[in-house]
């Protein structure tokens, strides 16, 4: 697909020196990269969000999951479907409240994860291949402050 350092349209340079532009600028970027290295798999970046949500919270009904993610509840049926249609998750009737369903990782599921967490992490190296170790922590740590606000 696109290379790394694909030319982008202009934009003035006081735009350019803006953080929400640049913000937006590498938001995209990393998007593009994890993207293409999850679709390597099969796998597009909400399914590989909802299996690694599964995995982590798990068993969890499907409204849970949705509203933990902030997914609307027909897309996260939707979701599921496709998860559970290529094995990767289980969904069953939650034994504490059968109107509900329990959705729970595979073991197809959780070999699937960790090769597309690997992708990810490997496409999100990429994505700071220019930055020291060091670097790479302080921009988390920077990140982490701007987009989750105490």
């Amino acid at each position: 697909m696109s290379d790394d350092h694909d030319h982008h349209a202009y934009a003035p340079s006081r735009i350019r020196a803006l953080p929400s532009w640049l913000l937006g600028r590498a938001a995209a970027r990393g998007h593009r990269l994890v993207a293409d290295a999850l679709a390597a798999e099969g796998m597009r970046m909400m399914h590989h969000a909802v299996l690694s949500a599964v995995a982590e919270l798990g068993p969890v009904s499907q409204a849970e999951l949705g509203r933990t993610l902030g997914i609307d509840p027909k897309d996260i049926v939707a979701i599921v479907n496709d998860l559970q249609k290529d094995g990767l998750v289980t969904r069953t009737p939650d034994p504490k409240d059968r109107r509900k369903n329990a959705i729970e990782i595979s073991s197809a599921g959780e070999h699937r994860l960790r090769r597309t967490e690997k992708l990810g992490d490997e496409a999100n190296e990429r994505l700071t291949a220019d930055l020291t170790p060091a670097e790479r922590e302080q921009l988390i740590a920077l990140l982490t402050r701007i987009a989750l606000p105490r």
